[in-house]
């Protein structure tokens, strides 16, 4: 006999189904895998691409006072050992997920926390594994936390089926904990069940008043009108005897309301496990139980009791209740993806997220850079500030120097002049030695070599802080990208500084030879009015009588007096080269060249440089910019795998 493909859809032929189904497949319906499984994927597509970042998913969230039978509940449902013992066991959220096999295929499972995946084969290592990973999170002890641990069990033995184990919920802490221990795990399970997305799968033990269990209460708190509330009965053989009557009354939703019903189960208890008693054989005893109940058996035929009915009607009520949601969730990605667009104007244009666009956004913003870098050079611009405002005043206190250096220079040579006895050498009188004032210059222009050094390496300080100025104003987000630039910066002024500095040690060493061209000389003679000079000096009337032969009258013959305005006349000259020189030699090395350098270095970072890297954001916009591109991201893949199963 076939099954309907309809029977997900068709709630009148659900009891002779699952008896059909049983009878021919156990617990699983593999006739349902058709519809069941593209939209528990779909779920599990969602979940992995994050998208609970941003909504809410279809969920089953498994809630239960301590020792209310939940373990075991999930136990019979996964086919493996979970963590048992006393007090808190669970302790941190656990997303079982169960793929079913086709037959023949062997059983794996794979657990993920924080940056942790681990694959194993071995069914019985699932405790050890899970225990691991709560130790982990929650640290060694009794503590909980509320970090998710993910367990995909894939076998042929299971159904496609998800589940959220919560903790236990407690009320007086044991040696270890917290105070308010019993405050923390309620938190913690409010977190998950009061999202409407979430089927609540309450756990409450038979030989318990039903009706006022913590678990129960607080689904009801969620869930007032029990709607996405699915119990569960446990330990229906610890029912005292003449209860049974109260129980079907639970069972029949007279004493609780709950749409979605409940279901009875027998699970393996401690002495069970004592006895080692395997899950399969437990499976077999509990349907032996309730078919020889005297006050439970007609519940069998209704499908509601037994492991393999509450593995049916999970699933059955899993896949409804995301084929339910699924026009809500299409119009919360929609709402939310506008919100992302609109937002995202805000922060304004960031480096795309697809690798092989970066490369054109980085050369886009390196020529910005360049070019930002070409025009400080061309006109000084450079935000409210002109770069040439602050390098002229360093190039004036270098002219100022040199011109106060005149008057200093003049001052030697004169008196030089008047106390020329003691520089004089083997010449005659009335003959000066053109040797004895050159090495006069000589020492005085070697004097200027440490205050132009100085005035290089101000002016260096000066361009190398508006380099690095506009590589922060051009590339505020991208440390890497800056760095990278700034270091290029460094380096080519530190380059070029040393060329100019060896350019002015050969300039100094120029002026050394003290040369200019006969006219040139000529000319600042004139300029200075020097014949006239000349001409009131031989006015000057002889000494006669005793002191005709005094050294005073040399002067007229030698015309002595006359060599300091002629030395002042050439040092002007070397006044005008070394005050124009200095500066146009650096502005070319250190501002001009260095723009050109930089310029070609920094479009070379697009071929050798980690461009990803490179245009990595750590400003808080840039984050935020980076986050929300995600964000759309995921809300965009969700939008199409939403769509297909629609």
């Amino acid at each position: 006999m076939d099954l309907s493909p309809e029977i997900l859809d068709n709630e009148s032929q659900d009891t002779k189904t699952y008896q059909i189904v049983e009878e021919r497949s156990g617990v699983f319906l593999k006739q349902w895998e058709s519809q069941v499984r593209p939209y528990i994927e779909m779920i599990d597509y969602l979940r992995r691409i994050g998208i609970e970042k941003d909504l809410a998913l279809p969920s089953i969230a498994v809630v239960g006072d301590q020792s209310s039978g939940k373990s075991s509940v999930l136990e019979a449902l996964s086919g493996v050992a979970l963590p048992r013992g006393s007090g808190i066991v669970t302790r941190c959220p656990l997303e079982l997920k169960l793929r079913k096999l086709h037959e023949g295929s062997s059983w794996t499972a794979v657990i993920s926390y924080r940056d942790v995946q681990e694959t194993f084969t071995d069914p019985s290592q699932v405790e050890g594994h899970v225990r691991r990973a709560q130790n982990i999170l929650a640290g060694d002890g009794v503590g909980i936390c509320d970090e998710l641990i993910s367990l995909m069990i894939t076998s042929p033995d299971v159904c496609d089926l998800t589940l959220i184990d919560l903790p236990g919920i407690t009320r007086v802490p044991v040696k270890g904990q917290p105070e308010d221990i019993g405050d923390q795990i309620r938190r913690l399970i409010l977190k998950f069940i009061e999202k409407r997305e979430t089927i609540n799968l309450v756990v409450v033990p038979c030989n318990v008043d039903i009706a006022t269990t913590e678990a129960l209460r607080m689904a009801q708190g969620v869930d007032p009108n029990g709607t996405r509330t699915l119990a569960i009965l446990t330990k229906p053989d610890l029912v005292d005897k003449g209860a049974e009557a109260d129980i079907l009354q639970v069972m029949q939703g007279k004493v609780v309301t709950l749409k979605k019903g409940f279901i009875m189960v027998r699970c393996r208890g401690q002495s069970d496990i004592n006895e080692n008693l395997s899950l399969a054989e437990a499976t077999k005893l509990e349907t032996e139980f309730f078919k020889s109940h005297i006050h439970f058996s007609y519940l069998l035929e209704e499908q509601k009791v037994t492991t393999r009915c509450l593995a049916t009607k999970l699933t059955k009520e899993l896949v409804e209740h995301i084929k339910a949601s699924l026009p809500t969730l299409t119009e919360q990605i929609q709402i939310r993806l506008s919100a992302v667009k609109l937002e995202l104007r805000n922060y304004g244009q960031g480096p795309p997220m697809e690798p092989e666009k970066m490369g054109s956004y980085l050369s886009k913003r390196i020529l910005e850079f360049s070019d930002q870098i070409s025009e400080l050079c061309r006109s000084g611009t450079s935000g409210e500030k002109n770069i040439y405002s602050l390098l002229r005043p360093v190039f004036k206190q270098w002219e100022s120097l040199l011109k106060s250096s005149k008057e200093l220079f003049r001052n030697e040579v004169q008196e030089m002049t008047e106390n020329y006895e003691a520089h004089r050498g083997r010449e005659i009188i009335t003959f000066s030695d053109y040797c004895v004032y050159e090495s006069l210059i000589q020492k005085h222009v070697n004097n200027l070599k440490p205050p132009a050094i100085e005035t290089l390496k101000t002016i260096r300080a000066i361009v190398q802080n508006e380099f690095r100025a506009q590589c922060e104003l051009c590339f505020p987000n991208y440390p890497h990208l800056r760095y990278m630039i700034i270091n290029q910066i460094d380096d080519i002024q530190s380059q070029q500084e040393a060329k100019v500095e060896k350019r002015i040690m050969e300039y100094i060493s120029m002026e050394k030879l003290v040369f200019t061209q006969d006219p040139i000389f000529t000319q600042k003679m004139v300029d200075f009015r020097f014949v006239e000079k000349r001409q009131e000096e031989e006015s000057v009337c002889l000494d006669t009588g005793e002191n005709a032969t005094s050294p005073n009258n040399c002067a007229v013959f030698d015309t002595r007096k006359l060599t300091p305005d002629k030395w002042i006349i050439y040092y002007e000259i070397v006044y005008q080269r070394l005050a124009d020189f200095i500066p146009m030699l650096i502005l070319l090395f250190i501002l001009k060249e260095a723009v050109v350098m930089l310029r070609a270095e920094s479009m070379d970072l697009r071929n050798v440089a980690d461009v990803p890297k490179l245009l990595s954001e750590d400003s808080e916009s840039g984050r935020r910019r980076t986050e929300l591109h995600q964000r759309m991201e995921r809300l965009r893949m969700a939008q199409e795998r939403i769509t297909i199963n629609i």
